[in-house]
């Protein structure tokens, strides 16, 4: 069953873009960091063995509360991003990462940790604010943050392969994209 996941607002979600796949009964699921979509909620609604990662209690709480309210079970483990090891290496069939990773100031540990948790050949999505669009005069592409090539090559030096690249939210107002959305598959065991 498809989930109902959201990549970024006013741009389109799973049921279009289809980036994470089908998760079911005997999939496990992991959010990493808890978004303002509460994905890993719509995992769980799919049948998927969520999983909730953030190190702020309050969204670990909401993301309790709200699981609740929709009567679904989430295993929250309030936690650094980066710190997994509460998940079994190679047991996740997918990771997804929705405007959460920004700022991680320790990227490569952290794509080594989903690396890890991952199984062979599994989705690993990332979406966050497009790059790009935060381009301005004063703030020249790729001094106020991690460039599209930034990512590719951290994905690429932790043993993932960048399959779909997705930019996203361009309209006749906004000439630019809003949303970028990286899908990357684990390599290797």
């Amino acid at each position: 069953m498809t989930a109902n996941i959201t990549y970024g607002s006013a741009v389109p979600g799973e049921a279009e873009l289809r980036l994470c796949g089908d998760v079911d009964g005997s999939k496990r699921a992991v959010e990493l960091g808890v978004s303002d979509w509460y994905n890993s909620i719509e995992f769980a609604k799919a049948g998927a063995k969520a999983i909730a990662v953030d190190p702020d209690p309050e969204r670990i709480a909401e993301m309790r509360k709200r699981a609740d309210a929709a009567e679904v079970t989430v295993q929250c483990l309030e936690a650094d991003m980066a710190d997994l090891g509460d998940i079994t290496s190679a047991t996740c069939d997918v990771v997804l990462a929705a405007h959460t990773m920004l700022d991680v100031e320790d990227l490569g540990r952290l794509l080594r940790q989903v690396h890890r948790i991952l199984k062979p050949s599994m989705p690993f999505v990332i979406s966050l604010p497009h790059p790009y669009n935060a381009v301005t005069n004063a703030a020249p592409y790729g001094t106020a943050g991690r460039t599209v090539g930034d990512w590719f090559t951290a994905l690429g030096r932790s043993n993932f392969r960048v399959d779909q690249v997705k930019e996203l939210g361009v309209t006749p107002t906004q000439p630019t994209p809003t949303t970028l959305v990286l899908r990357s598959h684990k390599q290797g065991s």
